[in-house]
């Protein structure tokens, strides 16, 4: 019987990237096995999700998209898109559960793949005695948080949003500001705080957790998660760290070849300009921001006199805060000030070269831990061993 895994990532084109990006770096190790992905139905359009997987699967046969049924939400009265995704994930989990009896009548699976969001997934592969596994985008230090998330709700009865100057212990990370959390984890009275919260009890119950990071860029919090810091009451699953997880060079679908044609003009004009002299700025698919804070964001960055490349995508109507290091006025707007200050302090000042010689250091680092013999190839290559001597 062939070799196969599954992968289910939550709608966002984002996160779909991410798993056909861990599909084909799985692939690289080991060839022979073959990858399904399965797909819940997006609430809302998130980028040309269908579009980029056609190419994929023109260019990567190995890889293959299982469109799971559509679902009605329930409720009416959801108001923040995580709630919506969650509520779509949930709904799926019958259909989640049949197109995993339908692979495995032809493929042995070695395990279902989850990003965080689709851990309600997680008891499908229990009952079908498949091993599961998340894969975490987000790096260690936001995994060691979540994990350590059920103790901090039972130190305190008080939402985190009203913990003012308070700082959180969790192993291996700095004192962090309660109120600099999340949005979903502020309000303990938000339903999707309580869904993240369910699903921190249920991680320890996976086979492993992947992590798209290498070890030399968060050694201290992969050592606390190692070492159950994270987790004082229950196990901890065993950690690998992959990353970082690059895209191709033809990002649309992976096959490495692009024609001059098919390079987006943004793209031609970065490849014109001087070596590290370009501020790059992306808040991924769902960062939208009001028209105003559009506005002052493109007024600090013309401003600087720093040349700019800027993913902008259309305002929604209701705002959405900025989760970046800058002055906030207190309904979370940045001024256009403050964005000319921090760009010209990234660019001009001492203290900014510094940073960005650590960013060009860390680069190298990470080129290092994907190449054979690096601390991530070793980690995927363990791992991928370890499937071969399944009963």
């Amino acid at each position: 019987m062939e070799e196969a895994l599954v992968l289910y990532p939550s709608p966002p084109i984002g996160h779909l990237v991410s798993m056909v990006e861990l599909g084909k770096l799985i692939l690289s190790h080991r060839p022979s096995l073959s990858i399904h992905i399965l797909i819940a139905a997006s609430p809302y359009v998130a980028g040309k999700a269908d579009k980029y997987m056609a190419t994929v699967s023109a260019n990567v046969p190995s890889i293959d998209f299982h469109h799971l049924p559509i679902v009605t939400p329930v409720s009416t009265n959801i108001t923040h898109h995580e709630e919506l995704t969650l509520e779509v994930l949930h709904l799926s989990k019958p259909h989640v559960h049949e197109e995993l009896l339908n692979i495995s009548k032809r493929y042995k699976i070695h395990g279902l793949v989850m990003d965080f969001f689709c851990t309600s997934g997680l008891s499908v592969a229990t009952e079908l005695d498949i091993p599961s596994y998340f894969f975490l985008t987000s790096g260690a230090c936001f995994l060691a948080f979540f994990l350590y998330l059920p103790t901090l709700h039972q130190k305190t009865s008080k939402s985190f949003k009203d913990m003012k100057d308070h700082y959180l212990d969790i192993p291996g990370l700095p004192p962090l500001l309660a109120t600099d959390l999340p949005n979903p984890f502020l309000d303990r009275d938000n339903q999707a705080y309580q869904h993240f919260l369910d699903f921190a009890t249920q991680f320890p119950q996976a086979s492993g957790i992947m992590i798209n990071t290498f070890e030399l860029l968060e050694s201290r919090v992969v050592k606390a998660i190692s070492d159950g810091l994270c987790v004082p009451n229950n196990r901890t699953p065993p950690i690998s760290c992959i990353g970082p997880l690059i895209v191709a060079d033809d990002k649309r679908g992976g096959s490495g070849k692009s024609s001059p044609e098919d390079v987006h003009e943004c793209l031609s004009w970065l490849d014109s300009q001087p070596s590290q002299s370009v501020v790059f700025l992306c808040f991924g698919s769902l960062g939208l921001f009001t028209k105003e804070q559009l506005w002052e964001i493109a007024t600090g960055l013309e401003n600087s006199g720093q040349r700019f490349l800027w993913v902008v995508r259309n305002p929604p109507s209701h705002n959405l805060k900025l989760a970046l290091s800058m002055n906030e006025s207190e309904d979370g707007f940045v001024s256009a000030d403050e964005v000319e200050k921090k760009v010209r302090g990234l660019m001009e000042s001492k203290e900014g070269k510094m940073i960005r010689e650590r960013a060009l250091a860390m680069k190298n680092e990470a080129k290092a831990a994907l190449s054979e013999g690096g601390s991530s190839h070793v980690a995927l290559s363990k791992l991928l061993e370890s499937w071969k001597h399944e009963k």
